[in-house]
């Protein structure tokens, strides 16, 4: 974190300069790099959440989605046992940490990513294709137990085909509602990203089973040009002795 610098001096010109952050910042398109990827850049550079994370040590603005979501709807408790599912490069699983005070052992953290995450303090991290058979069973053994609250930030590479990337996106966010399904404790929440677009109904109506309170999010800290959106389910009404036979 950096704090604020209070000699004379030089440091009064850098101080009027971060108090122009919010001046729009142009990026010209340099030689070999895409046009994408200038704009990507530029967004960047204009994007608030950016530098707050920077400011605040998180290790992307991500971390500011699952705070706000947190701050309206107080799921991760002190104590809470947390699967961070697509954790990299670990945003949630920082605030997830920090929440639960999984670093003083009040909880337990365990994030899964198909890369390796840096190590997080408070977390346990393991590289996992989460859609790879029995990858649930691993996750389940890692936790030892059940879990308080599943998150699941996943998402596969972009097509630019948007209905694929929908379907995809959507294909990953049901395979975490199955495993919260089996994995959550009574009472517990789930929390997913997934893209406007219509295709989401049959998740939609397994978490309604599931769960007492089923809630499409959008937190301010995702673009607003993005179709990305949140869905949470809280309040889980426990597998039934059916799925408990089954399971045995």
């Amino acid at each position: 974190m950096s704090g604020a610098d209070g000699s004379g001096g030089k440091s009064g010109s850098r101080r009027s300069a971060a108090g122009r952050r919010n001046l729009h910042v142009r990026v010209k398109t340099a030689r070999g790099r895409r046009l994408s990827s200038t704009l990507w850049l530029q967004r960047q550079l204009n994007d608030p959440y950016v530098q707050r994370a920077k400011d605040e040590g998180y290790r992307s603005r991500a971390a500011f989605k699952l705070t706000e979501l947190d701050d309206r709807f107080h799921f991760l408790k002190k104590g809470a046992r947390v699967v961070d599912l697509g954790a990299a490069p670990g945003g949630w699983t920082q605030v997830s940490v920090a929440r639960t005070d999984a670093e003083k052992g009040k909880g337990k953290v365990i994030g899964i990513d198909l890369q390796e995450v840096d190590a997080i303090p408070g977390s346990e991290l393991y590289v996992l294709d989460f859609m790879e058979n029995d990858a649930d069973l691993k996750v389940k053994e890692w936790l030892g137990g059940e879990a308080d609250v599943v998150l699941s930030d996943m998402a596969s590479p972009a097509t630019g085909h948007k209905q694929t990337d929908h379907l995809r996106i959507m294909a990953l966010a049901e395979a975490a509602a199955l495993f919260a399904h089996d994995v959550l404790t009574h009472g517990g929440s789930f929390c997913a990203k997934v893209l406007q677009g219509g295709a989401e109904q049959d998740l939609l109506v397994m978490l309604k089973q599931d769960f007492k309170s089923v809630k499409h999010v959008k937190p301010a800290a995702s673009r607003s040009d993005s179709s990305e959106m949140y869905v949470l389910a809280t309040d889980f009404r426990g597998r039934s002795e059916a799925d408990e036979d089954i399971d045995d």
